[in-house]
């Protein structure tokens, strides 16, 4: 297996052959537990990522307005909050404080609307040029990131993993990734600690994971 042994020198995700990645998981999950081997068997190498198609600073918005609630509510929110601009790549001028009322009867809560409105002053500030934040390393990007208000941890993990596509975040503040880990190894152990096991490829390890908690009872 040609498998990075440094995760600063993964680079992206179409850097690493996924057949190579599921081996190496499969290997670490076999000294771990037979239920997390299985359960990652059963799945195969994983696809890669799709690219991404929306700039960034409206990805991580619309990350925002879907935390917390079902794939169908998120995706007919945000159908509503681009109804707000006639064009898409106009949408973050639309999130200000004068269109706070507007963006409220989208459906989004107070918090989210103050959160989208912070996201494009940084944006206009320069902070979320793409080609700034690619070349930083995922704890830098993290770390300007939840800088932003109401930004956490969790929306900086997604956007690492999902969007700049880096291989080995382990979100471990997401609830699914985490208890399906631990139902699949042992609530005694930290899941930081088994997930570094996987290094450099923890963002695979959760996508397993996710992959797994949505599969059908017989999977």
């Amino acid at each position: 297996m040609s498998l990075c042994v440094d995760p600063s020198d993964c680079g992206a995700l179409d850097s690493v052959m996924t057949q190579d990645v599921h081996d190496h998981c499969l290997d670490v999950a076999a000294a771990l537990s037979p239920d997390l081997h299985a359960a990652i068997a059963r799945q195969g190498a994983l696809p890669h990522w799709s690219s991404p198609s929306a700039p960034f600073p409206v990805s991580l918005s619309r990350s925002v307005a879907g935390q917390q609630l079902s794939v169908k509510a998120a995706a007919s929110i945000w159908k509503r909050v681009e109804a707000l601009s006639d064009a898409p790549d106009g949408l973050l001028e639309v999130f200000t404080e004068t269109q706070a009322d507007r963006m409220r009867a989208c459906g989004l809560s107070g918090a989210k609307v103050k959160t989208l409105i912070a996201i494009a002053e940084a944006q206009r500030q320069g902070l979320l040029d793409e080609a700034v934040l690619q070349a930083l390393s995922p704890q830098e990007r993290s770390d300007r990131l939840i800088d932003i208000w109401g930004v956490g941890r969790w929306t900086a993990d997604m956007a690492n993993i999902f969007y700049f596509q880096e291989p080995d975040i382990w979100p471990d503040g997401d609830v699914t990734a985490r208890k399906t880990l631990e139902k699949l190894t042992s609530k005694r152990r930290k899941t930081v600690r088994t997930a570094a096991r996987f290094a450099p490829c923890r963002s695979y390890l959760a996508r397993y994971m996710w992959r797994h908690a949505d599969a059908p009872p017989d999977m």
